[in-house]
């Protein structure tokens, strides 16, 4: 069994090692793959489904949807669970609605089965945030950013996984092989995870103090506007930019289309150098310029030519993963109390932003086109670098 940071370790300044690390990141891709591979699909979902490119964008990111309902719920009630414990059995759940999606009948019900994975996926992806803040302690920002590296590469092997395997046994069946993947998830935290026991707690307080104590610190409200703008910009560009390569002049195959996916590679080198660039220039600037870095690449995906879309969409994924390593990091080090609440409140925000980015810039998508879609998600991503060049922190 692996204790990613044993009692004893909480207060030595060390790296985690690197098999702590590969631990944590594929933690990481297992709880998440779900959440960004169904977008590789979506034009062959729509089809089978008969709906226009916003629908069946909105009805596969409901998920964002559960994710916000069970951040906050986490933040409640995370204090009297075990970790190891809750992690898994959240894992083992998610495998259920995963399987149904195959055999969802409408667009209807695929929605709230998409809604119900998320209610799984944001417990154990909250419940690990928690774990790692209050066990990795100086060592937060390397261990968050080895977690979001796995949400990366679930990203990157989801989108492939679907694509390949959508293109032998169809879209719908696609989603029995991420089902396995959850039950993998449930069995790697089950035999690696070090129990804890549930944090200290004041059994008199109102369920929402947590909350309000959270909401009160102005630091932590401008991190969650920034998670909201992060995965509106990276929702919106993500979620109908297959629609566009799938049409001309491009025209490209569900398979090449999976391909075009590797462009999230790049991503995976520099999300885990979050911590360090953090460390070194403060939250404020690692934040600020990654997300300009992210603008450029949406300059990129106007111009008409595959290699600039695929240069475009390279500079998105570094920029918004990276400010994202960078914002849930923040997260857990400035949150003073309550760490659990502080991180089921980001993650609501965030995955808000998420469904709020796949229903508006749809309807900018199939109303005006798909500059005016990138032109909104400029807006969002430029309020994000303005509110995150205010991040500070004085200790890392």
């Amino acid at each position: 069994m692996i204790d990613i940071a044993g009692p004893a370790q909480i207060t030595r300044p060390l790296g985690l090692s690197l098999q702590q690390s590969l631990l944590i990141a594929v933690i990481g891709f297992l709880t998440l793959v779900d959440l960004f591979a169904t977008q590789a699909i979506l034009p062959s979902l729509a089809e089978i489904y008969g709906v226009a490119p916003a629908r069946i964008g909105l009805a596969a990111n409901a998920s964002t949807l559960g994710m916000a309902i069970s951040g906050l719920a986490m933040g409640v009630v995370s204090a009297r669970l075990e970790r190891k414990r809750a992690i898994a059995f959240s894992l083992f759940c998610l495998s259920f609605p995963t399987a149904l999606l195959a055999f969802a009948p409408d667009l209807s019900v695929f929605a709230i089965l998409r809604v119900v994975q998320g209610l799984f996926m944001a417990a154990a992806f909250t419940l690990t945030l928690a774990h790692l803040a209050e066990r990795c302690a100086v060592r937060t920002a390397n261990a968050l950013a080895a977690y979001v590296t796995g949400v990366v590469a679930s990203n990157l092997v989801g989108r492939l996984t679907a694509a390949y395997v959508a293109s032998l046994v169809g879209a719908e069946q696609s989603f029995l092989f991420f089902a396995l993947l959850n039950l993998a998830g449930a069995a790697l935290v089950a035999v690696t995870l070090h129990r804890n026991a549930p944090e200290p707690m004041n059994r008199m307080g109102r369920f929402w103090v947590p909350w309000l104590e959270q909401l009160a610190d102005p630091a932590l409200r401008r991190t969650f506007a920034i998670g909201f703008l992060i995965l509106f910009g990276f929702i919106g560009v993500f979620t109908y930019v297959g629609f566009v390569l799938m049409r001309p002049p491009h025209a490209l195959s569900m398979t090449a289309l999976g391909l075009v996916f590797l462009v999230f590679l790049p991503s995976m080198v520099t999300t885990p150098l979050a911590g360090a660039v953090t460390r070194l220039t403060g939250p404020g600037p690692a934040c600020s310029i990654s997300l300009a870095l992210a603008l450029l690449g949406l300059v990129l995906l106007l111009i008409p030519s595959l290699f600039s879309v695929i240069a475009g969409m390279t500079l998105v994924g570094i920029g918004t993963f990276f400010a994202q390593a960078v914002a849930t990091g923040h997260v857990g080090r400035i949150a003073k109390t309550h760490k659990a609440a502080a991180s089921g409140l980001y993650l609501s925000s965030y995955y808000c932003g998420g469904l709020a980015g796949a229903a508006v810039i749809g309807i900018l998508f199939d109303s005006y086109g798909w500059a005016a879609a990138v032109g909104g998600v400029f807006a969002a991503l430029t309020l994000a670098a303005l509110l995150g060049r205010g991040l500070r922190q004085k200790e890392f």
